[in-house]
């Protein structure tokens, strides 16, 4: 089951998702102050994002809709060939420990779709 987002009438749609990656970090949460809520009188009506700038951490930030700036394709391509990069010798590092088990469990085939 796919999830559903539903926005109230009279809300503006938000300009960004879930999981996006921006300049700031991955965007993790997003709030909306209404323009008939006290919040909205304090600090204005609108999309809020909540960003995580490095997942190994819990620290995470607000930001406003005109402070999120999405990452370019190049730049969102070099972070992902990065993490892909990690992960694969994450993987390889696995097998190599999978492979000084005692007992010959290593099963070769099955590594290698793995990798």
């Amino acid at each position: 089951m796919e999830a559903t987002i539903t926005i109230p009438h009279g809300w503006k749609y938000p300009r960004f998702t879930f999981g996006q990656r921006t300049q700031k970090g991955i965007i993790i949460g997003i709030k909306y102050y209404p323009s008939d809520s006290l919040l909205a009188h304090e600090y204005n009506e609108g999309w809020r994002y909540v960003v995580m700038a490095d997942i190994n951490s819990e620290d995470e930030e607000n930001h406003l809709e005109n402070e999120i700036q999405l990452l370019t394709p190049q730049e969102l391509k070099t972070l992902l060939e990065a993490e892909i990069a990690k992960h694969l010798h994450q993987a390889e590092l696995l097998t190599y420990e999978l492979k000084a088990i005692p007992g010959g469990i290593y099963n070769a085939e099955i590594a290698q779709k793995l990798l």
